[in-house]
């Protein structure tokens, strides 16, 4: 044992070692420690009585690493024990204090998720509207950690609409949920003189992405979807069906800021599709406008007497690089340093075939 774990022993200290191994010895007969809520459940225990302790009893810091090598060493097989995810533990318990919320939300996610809410949101609240979300959903860890990135909770519901006029309460409220601004397309790189089918395919190139942003319950029916009215064709740039709202969503792309004349043309996409698409049972189509920008006055007057249900959005579009990416694309200096090599080489071959051939000619 370290220095820094020779440490006098303090009050209940012995008491706490020995509650814990009963029990981490408990949860192991139960579930083999390895079953993923009553791993957490017991982290989370551990975390609320470490914290106790600290607050109430004034523990400083180093007992943290003398605890995790005393667990490491009767457990030597069981990892999680190590002074950081004990420290973990510790943030863990703090952050859910109420038994009741463990055991409907928190305990239904593995160990690794937390340590993301843990590490990125410091907002209760926030951190909370991620948890339900991703029990909700099931996202993954890596889902997690790009939803938080993107501002997902600041984005959610955001777009500008006529929901409330056009929907009935119910339908406009869940309708409203669904929608983003800015909706993040950070899986596209676009050049910036791009066109609107451009994006278009970019889009279904990156279908799963795509639905992943668009959110929960959307299916994809196809894109440049042909309706013929009055004898004439029309397309859709992309059709989706909302299974939660059972509804058509229609969305139109613009490579361009919002102009009023796109709420008529869509409300105009709206009626045909209501007529040619939509079933008994369906409600109501909805319009998705996504521009690169757009005016909220001049949104909300052109929605304002618009009949069907029609929101307007933004997207962010990646127009550079991704980070990974960079990491792998030499830099300047890189490709710099490769041609001076290069120019030495050829130089140096240059050199040694003109002295191979004086030598001939000799």
């Amino acid at each position: 044992m370290s220095d820094d774990l020779q440490l006098p022993l303090l009050p209940d200290y012995e008491q706490l070692l020995g509650s814990l191994k009963t029990r981490i010895r408990a949860a192991q007969v139960r579930a083999v420690l390895a079953v993923n809520s009553e791993l957490v459940t017991l982290y989370w225990s551990i975390g609320q009585e470490i914290s106790s302790r600290f607050r109430v009893e004034k523990w400083g810091g180093k007992i943290i690493d003398r605890l995790a090598h005393d667990l490491q060493t009767e457990f030597p097989a069981v990892e999680g024990f190590s002074p950081r995810n004990l420290r973990y533990m510790r943030k863990f318990g703090e952050a859910w204090p109420d038994s009741q919320i463990l055991q409907q939300l928190v305990a239904k996610l593995p160990w690794g998720h937390h340590t993301v809410l843990l590490d990125r949101l410091k907002d209760p609240a926030v951190r909370e509207w991620y948890l339900r979300a991703t029990v909700e959903y099931g996202w993954s860890r890596a889902v997690l950690t790009h939803q938080i990135e993107s501002d997902l909770f600041r984005r959610q519901g955001q777009a500008l609409t006529n929901f409330q006029q056009t929907l009935p309460a119910v339908q406009s409220d869940l309708a409203q949920k669904i929608t983003k601004d800015p909706y993040i397309f950070d899986f596209l790189t676009l050049r910036a003189a791009a066109h609107e089918r451009e994006l278009e395919q970019g889009l279904l190139n990156h279908l799963r992405d795509l639905l992943l942003e668009l959110g929960k319950g959307f299916a994809f029916v196809g894109s440049q979807y042909h309706l013929e009215v009055g004898g004439q064709d029309f397309y859709l740039d992309l059709l989706f069906y909302h299974v939660h709202l059972r509804s058509w969503v229609v969305i139109d792309l613009k490579m361009e800021d919002f102009q009023p004349e796109f709420a008529g043309k869509m409300n105009f996409y709206l009626s045909a599709a209501d007529d040619l698409l939509r079933h008994p049972n369906d409600a109501p189509s909805i319009g998705l406008i996504l521009c690169q920008g757009k005016n909220q006055t001049v949104v909300e007057y052109a929605l304002r007497d618009t009949a069907k249900p029609i929101g307007v959005s933004e997207y962010r579009i990646t127009r550079q690089l991704p980070e990974t990416i960079k990491e792998n694309v030499p830099s300047i200096e890189d490709l710099e340093e490769v041609v001076a090599k290069l120019r030495s080489e050829v130089e140096t071959t240059s050199t040694d075939e003109a002295k191979d051939s004086g030598r001939a000619e000799t």
